[in-house]
């Protein structure tokens, strides 16, 4: 693709799980970032994507790894509600105290992005449950 989008990326993006399967089982690499600095990893986890993101997370994902806002996965999983995804992203051990460039936590995005619903308010539970800490202020 023109932004240098792989061809898992561009699986990851339609949510075509059985492309992406393939493709992984293949050898793509998960981690590897178009221009835009998304990787399979990182947009599967921003995008709720949880079937493309558990096969990434078995096939070497960076957990360190951040998008264009230098924040992880998680960050962007939570801001946008994908309470299973987020779900997976903690328990794979992704930083939850993680601090983006605009200077927000996964936490925050949660609460302050949000529109404060059932999604949001499991994902504030999760992140609590999990040992976020509540006292990062934003930048």
């Amino acid at each position: 693709a023109l932004d240098g989008s792989s061809a898992l990326l561009l699986a990851t993006r339609s949510n075509h799980i059985e492309i992406a399967r393939a493709l992984i089982q293949a050898g793509a690499d998960v981690n590897q970032k178009n221009l835009m600095q998304d990787s399979p990893y990182l947009l599967a986890g921003a995008s709720g994507h949880t079937e493309i993101l558990k096969m990434t997370l078995a096939h070497g994902a960076d957990l360190q790894s951040t998008n264009r806002y230098g924040g992880t996965a998680l960050i962007p999983a939570c801001e946008r509600g994908h309470v299973e995804t987020v779900a997976v992203l903690i328990a794979a051990g992704v930083d939850l105290n993680h601090v983006n460039r605009l200077g927000w936590t996964c936490l925050m995005e949660a609460i302050v992005l949000s529109d404060g619903g059932p999604a949001h308010q499991q994902i504030v539970t999760q992140l609590i449950a999990a040992g976020a800490d509540l006292n990062l202020p934003d930048s």
